[in-house]
């Protein structure tokens, strides 16, 4: 609830900041500049655009409140749509104007041992270095190509008019003063200047382009890379006033500064200007340690909002949502052709593959084979394992190739009733079905270390699944029940031109084969036999008569929720279906005849082995494998990332909306979908 301090602002920038009113909940925000009781007047920093909130302040005696970005912002550049995910709200200066105090250098000063706030931020640096978290996180790690290896002195240029140099006291000779005692200072060193890659093509101008005498001397470093993923290459690092200098001290490196920047003065750094000497004589810096300035900066002078709904929230929900996200980002870098995509489907699969590096363009089959040039420096995107002309094309010319299918917690209603899909699995080595080869989800089960928030959230994953009755599809009702005190088997049928069967059950390819085995494995069990979904809808292949069916199957139940079934029985037999998975998250024991995903990884009763598969899982270890670091997950209304509690809860409204079983979908409503879908696109 908002007090009754209004913040006036002229902006119109900050006005359309997303969720701005959750940054600033002790404030009412106004749009009137006649009645100034109890106001304030907020502008961005003291860039030369709140001049006129500046003007108003002073006129009125209103305080003025200067905001900014906080230190760990976003997955993308603002100038580029992504809306920040933290800002600084400072009531005396700003952090970059060392001219007078600012809220962050009181926090610092006033900064005490607090044992929860000192354990949080060691907490948030540990993953901020892990994950190599910084203000953006768009760019990709840096890659050396050059082979001296010599030690790596690190000099960081800015942006010509910077408002952190010209408020930090610092000027173009300051630059000049730096790169100089930089090459004197270490002679036997490389010496590397991360420049902006803009400064270079010219659209900007830096600090060094004028310094002609030191061209030969030093090696620059355009590309527009990760800032941690670059400073790790470093011995020492020289900066003037920008923020990388606070992010070396993060890993430890020796920094010098020649500005004034907010992290220095604190004992910490080699300062080289001479109001830094001042600052401590006036008792305005003193000595701190990382700890502190951390907790300060990035713990309360920062103010964070949820990625997924823009309540107010914290650093470690920021950094658990920009560490994913990053992760998408590194995999889907680059140009991506999806080759012979229906249209209807584009725009559904179009919000996966919005991130900074990926530029995702959709092509006809035609197209790519008469176009095969357009492929020199990208990857094919397909779906699922067709192995159709293209794949043999990418193979034939060593073309990468991305597969795609729908994720494990999908929809309300089918996909070949054309729902789209809430989650999506983007595989760069194989696919998770096609059990004769490595995928990306097989990777991070064999190998992925699993930190205890891993298992922890896959836990609270596991446990929102089996409350809210979520799975994959979600459709049919319960209106059934077993009539026996025999041992209870389900024995779930697939559609049986899937590639899951075709790639992942190399022994029984049929349902009526699988019925079989299971009678013939257990005589005197009671045997509960379900279609899938798709085949009762008549939209796929795999339906077995009836009365053939009950020759083996001591009951047929068909349009029953695979969930309610699965509750209802002791054991669950099936070929590759994710049924089994879904089986083993309510702890009930699972035969598999064919080789699915979660198969061979000491959680299930197999008949086939597959020795690639090593290692032996928790189930929560599974869990977290193949609901947190495989899918991805989007948000359908407004296509944002989410993660796997957010989707599950999206589900459940769904559900609770859903007036039928969700078995059938009219054509006319198909279409109605399919015309959506078209304009989105164009859109």
């Amino acid at each position: 609830m908002c007090s009754d301090i209004k913040a006036i602002i002229f902006s119109r920038g900050i006005k359309k900041i997303p969720h701005l009113q959750h940054f600033l909940p002790e404030f009412g925000l106004s749009n009137s500049t006649t009645d100034v009781e109890n106001s304030v007047v907020m502008g961005w920093g003291y860039r030369p655009s709140t001049k006129k909130a500046l003007d108003f302040a002073r006129k009125h005696n209103l305080s003025y409140i200067a905001l900014e970005d906080g230190f760990l912002r976003s997955l993308g550049l603002g100038i580029n749509g992504y809306p920040p995910l933290s800002m600084i709200v400072d009531d005396l200066g700003i952090y970059y104007d060392s001219s007078k105090p600012s809220r962050l250098e009181k926090l610092i000063l006033d900064y005490n041992d607090d044992f929860e706030l000192n354990y949080q931020a060691k907490k948030a640096m540990y993953l901020m270095q892990k994950y190599q978290l910084s203000k953006y996180n768009h760019a990709l790690n840096f890659s050396s190509k050059i082979s001296d290896c010599r030690p790596v002195t690190l000099i960081i240029d800015q942006t010509f008019g910077d408002m952190s140099v010209t408020y930090g006291k610092a000027d173009e000779q300051i630059f000049l003063q730096m790169v100089k005692c930089a090459i004197a200072e270490n002679p036997k060193n490389q010496i590397w200047v991360k420049t902006h890659p803009d400064v270079l093509s010219g659209k900007k101008k830096g600090y060094f382009c004028n310094f002609d005498d030191f061209q030969e001397k030093v090696t620059f470093i355009a590309d527009d890379v990760n800032p941690q993923s670059l400073l790790e290459q470093a011995e020492n690092v020289y900066c003037v006033t920008s923020q990388m200098g606070f992010e070396a001290l993060l890993l430890g490196k020796k920094v010098v500064t020649f500005g004034t920047p907010w992290f220095a003065g604190w004992g910490l750094t080699d300062d080289r200007h001479a109001f830094i000497a001042q600052l401590r004589t006036e008792k305005r810096r003193t000595n701190k340690n990382i700890t502190a300035l951390f907790a300060a900066a990035y713990l309360q002078y920062s103010r964070y909002i949820s990625p997924f709904n823009g309540k107010p929230s914290d650093i470690f929900e920021v950094i658990d949502y920009l560490k994913r996200s990053k992760i998408i980002n590194q995999k889907l870098a680059g140009e991506i052709y999806c080759v012979g995509m229906s249209i209807w489907k584009r725009a559904a699969i179009k919000p996966f593959f919005n991130v900074p590096q990926c530029q995702l363009k959709f092509i006809s089959i035609k197209q790519a084979v008469n176009n095969i040039s357009l492929f020199a420096n990208a990857k094919i995107l397909v779906w699922g394992n067709s192995k159709n002309q293209i794949e043999e094309l990418a193979h034939k010319h060593q073309i990468p190739v991305l597969k795609m299918e729908d994720g494990f917690i999908r929809s309300v209603g089918l996909g070949s009733n054309l729902v789209p899909p809430l989650s999506l699995v983007i595989d760069p080595i194989g696919i998770y079905f096609d059990a004769t080869k490595r995928s990306y989800l097989e990777e991070i089960l064999q190998n992925f270390q699993f930190s205890s928030d891993d298992l922890l959230l896959a836990n609270k994953i596991r446990k929102q699944l089996i409350a809210q009755h979520i799975g994959k599809y979600n459709v049919g009702n319960a209106d059934f029940e077993i009539n026996s005190d025999k041992k209870t088997l389900l024995v779930v049928g697939q559609v049986e031109d899937d590639a899951s069967i075709k790639f992942g059950s190399p022994e029984i390819k049929t349902n009526l084969a699988l019925l079989q085995k299971v009678r013939e494995q257990n005589t005197d069990c009671y045997i509960i036999y379900k279609p899938h979904p798709d085949v009762v809808s008549k939209n796929r292949n795999g339906k077995i008569a009836r009365d053939i069916a009950l020759q083996y199957a001591d009951q047929l139940i068909e349009t029953a929720n695979i969930l309610d079934c699965i509750n209802q029985v002791d054991e669950v037999h099936t070929l590759t279906s994710l049924a089994g998975f879904e089986t083993l998250l309510r702890n009930k024991k699972v035969v598999c005849y064919g080789l699915p995903f979660y198969s061979n990884w000491g959680l299930t009763k197999d008949y086939l082995p597959l020795p690639r598969r090593t290692r032996k899982l928790t189930l929560d270890e599974l869990v977290a494998g193949v609901m947190i670091y495989y899918p991805q997950y989007i948000e359908p209304q407004h296509q944002y990332f989410i993660d796997p509690l957010q989707a599950i809860n999206i589900l459940k409204t769904q559900k609770e909306a859903l007036n039928h079983n969700g078995f059938k979908r009219f054509w006319i409503s198909k279409q109605i979908f399919k015309l959506k879908q078209l304009i989105k696109l164009v859109g």
